[in-house]
């Protein structure tokens, strides 16, 4: 099989030749339709995340391996199952589950493996969906589609969405409140939705990026605030009556945007952080406690969340905005796209 993979980091993909995967015992071998392209796979290109004082937190750190098959957000049919594999066929269109943990830990054992301890996540510390087929522990990992689903725009839903639908569950948000979502790209334009249709608050999209604020006035939001043009906390103030934001959810979370959330706030406001690109805050400590505030980190989402949203997408409740795709080899092209901000929603390879 072919698989477009970080041999080095920094350096472009290769598309390489490898041993097509045998699934034993419960393992299931699925032939990838699309695989999602995400902001987490260019850190792993890049070797690291911006760490605190400048400094360069490495994946290797973490457990990372190179050479590594990324793509974690994968979509395809079933094409061979381990003895033990139960309730999938052949040519079944699923869903992956991706964030694997080890399955002891605590958080394992309530559910919540997308937070192990000693994490085994496909396309992160195994290989992933960037490849003709990938290999996936064990059948309870996959969620199924429906023949008449289409894959591209389901592959989002295991990452995308699912980081976007922890984030605002994690929010708390009542109707009628009002929230500030930073970051109007794949994982924003996600949450957009998802909040009009499961909160009933009132949305505020942040950006610098005025096409990107478009597509989030198109996908739920209310207000729009080009961060860049004019000042965000007179702007939230002005929308929410002088009261500040109820919760910032912060798909960027940069030390710049971080600080400008916690000044959107108002009393007992939260801020959820999602994104990776990293830095440092400064806090006013004695306003913690004194406002109530709550900072928060949230990383992707279980197993139930997903089948959550596998029936809201069905539903046509929500939907992943697919605006470029891409074959195997031009795997470092859609990374670099999406580095440099030209991919609006999400970024597909269809292997």
């Amino acid at each position: 099989m072919k698989a477009a993979r970080i041999v080095q980091v920094n350096q472009p993909l290769q598309v390489q030749e490898l041993q097509t995967p045998k699934p034993k015992g419960a393992q299931v071998l699925i032939k990838v339709q699309s695989s999602g392209v995400c902001h987490s796979d260019i850190h792993l290109w890049e070797g690291g995340y911006e760490g605190p004082h400048g400094l360069f937190l490495k994946t290797t750190d973490r457990g990372v391996e190179y050479p590594l098959t990324p793509g974690h957000e994968i979509a395809g049919v079933v094409d061979s199952l381990g003895e033990q594999a139960e309730g999938f066929s052949k040519n079944e269109k699923v869903l992956v589950f991706p964030w694997i943990g080890e399955g002891l830990c605590p958080a394992c054992r309530a559910g919540d493996e997308n937070l192990c301890d000693k994490p085994r996540s496909l396309g992160v510390y195994t290989d992933g969906g960037y490849a003709e087929y990938v290999l996936v522990p064990s059948y309870k990992y996959l969620v199924k589609l429906g023949d008449d689903t289409d894959t591209d725009t389901s592959a989002p839903l295991s990452c995308s969405a699912l980081t976007a639908y922890g984030a605002v569950k994690k929010s708390s948000l009542r109707p009628n409140d009002n929230v500030v979502i930073v970051g109007a790209g794949g994982l924003g334009l996600m949450a957009f939705q998802i909040a009009k249709a499961i909160t009933g608050s009132k949305i505020i999209a942040m950006d610098i990026d005025d096409a990107k604020l478009k597509e989030a006035k198109e996908n739920g939001a209310a207000n729009t605030i080009n961060s860049k043009k004019e000042d965000a906390v007179n702007a939230v103030m002005e929308l929410t009556d002088n009261m500040g934001a109820d919760a910032v959810i912060d798909f960027v979370n940069a030390s710049k945007t971080v600080e400008t959330d916690m000044q959107l706030l108002r009393r007992r406001g939260k801020v959820v952080l999602v994104g990776l690109f990293g830095g440092e805050l400064k806090l006013s400590l004695v306003t913690m406690p004194t406002r109530a505030y709550r900072l928060i980190g949230s990383y992707t989402g279980n197993i139930t969340d997903l089948i959550e949203l596998v029936s809201l997408a069905k539903r046509g409740v929500i939907k992943p905005i697919i605006s470029n795709r891409f074959k195997l080899n031009q795997a470092t092209e859609a990374l670099t796209m999406l580095k440099n901000g030209k991919i609006l929603g999400r970024g597909i390879i269809n292997p």
